[in-house]
């Protein structure tokens, strides 16, 4: 079975050297990038200078569309929607539905409620909000977890000793 490239970045968490190209093709950079945060908190996670957070996506294909709804799937933060009506929407992206006869996308507006978008509809995608994950690395939380299972234990031992156990 041959995975795709999608498949290989879902299990490794490294994007693929197609997708990084195709960021890189579609994303404008904020106006001020500072070059000492081109590094990575980790093996596993994208260089900094491919954080999303302050660019803006102005697809011109399907693909590259379809890229930019899933980037902005799995990103942390509100984003901002600029439709091709000219309507901005600012809201959480929660969902999305890119198979089918009419691809949408559904979120939720910092006015409330939800909203359903075509993907037709959307002229470009803002990575508006802050990012609350950013440099957040899953090896800081693995060792933040084995910090408190020690501690635990610590307070069982202890509590043990108290009782006559130990």
């Amino acid at each position: 079975m041959r995975r795709s490239a999608l498949d290989v970045e879902k299990r490794t968490g490294t994007p693929s050297a197609e997708r990084r190209r195709l960021i890189a093709d579609i994303l404008e950079p904020p106006a001020a990038h500072p070059a000492h945060l081109d590094m990575t908190d980790s093996k596993y996670h994208t260089p900094e200078h491919t954080r999303l957070e302050g660019r803006t996506f102005r697809p011109s294909t399907p693909a590259e569309l379809a890229e930019a709804v899933e980037l902005a799937f799995d990103y942390r933060g509100d984003i901002t929607v600029a439709l091709t009506s000219g309507e901005r929407i600012v809201g959480y992206l929660f969902n999305r539905e890119a198979t089918g006869p009419r691809p949408t996308l559904q979120l939720y507006p910092e006015s409330g409620g939800m909203r359903q978008i075509a993907y037709a509809e959307v002229a470009s995608i803002a990575f508006s909000g802050e990012d609350t994950a950013s440099g957040k690395s899953w090896e800081a939380w693995v060792t933040k977890k084995e910090s408190e299972r020690r501690a635990e234990a610590q307070r069982a031992e202890a509590d043990a000793r108290a009782r006559g156990h130990l």
